[in-house]
């Protein structure tokens, strides 16, 4: 079931955020990945629109938007493969006409999901915090 999340579920979605990027971004460095974890609970959640993945009374994976940009997209590594990333994006396109994302190049996991879903590759750039190469992609 996907529904909207309630803020009391911010720690939930953030430590399926923190074991997700885990497994998607090992290329970052340990300090930047605690910065973002602060962020994401004081200031990316509580101002995006988020949607949880819920199965058995269990969250499982979220996607939050700004407007028509994925801000983010996570699923408890446990539960990768299982066409819940599919399904949360399949929810937000009833929404949005196009749908925009921005991926790290080296995200092993997000990149092939996006590409597969049809995104395209519409910029590149470097990040300056990680030096690390970020594709914005649009659907």
């Amino acid at each position: 079931m996907i529904r909207k999340y309630n803020e009391i579920e911010i720690p939930i979605l953030v430590d399926i955020w923190e074991q997700a990027s885990k497994v998607a971004h090992p290329f970052l460095d340990d300090e930047f990945t605690q910065m973002v974890k602060k962020e994401m609970r004081e200031m990316y959640l509580p101002n995006s629109d988020s949607w949880v993945y819920e199965e058995s009374n269990t969250i499982i994976g979220f996607i939050s938007m700004i407007e028509n940009e994925i801000g983010g997209l996570f699923v408890n590594p446990q539960n990768h493969s299982k066409g819940i990333g599919t399904a949360l994006v399949n929810y937000m396109k009833q929404f949005h006409k196009e749908l925009e994302v921005e991926v790290f190049e080296q995200n092993k996991i997000g990149r092939p999901f996006y590409e597969k879903f049809g995104f395209k590759t519409t910029k590149e750039y470097v990040h300056k915090q990680t030096k690390q190469k970020v594709l914005r992609m649009k659907y």
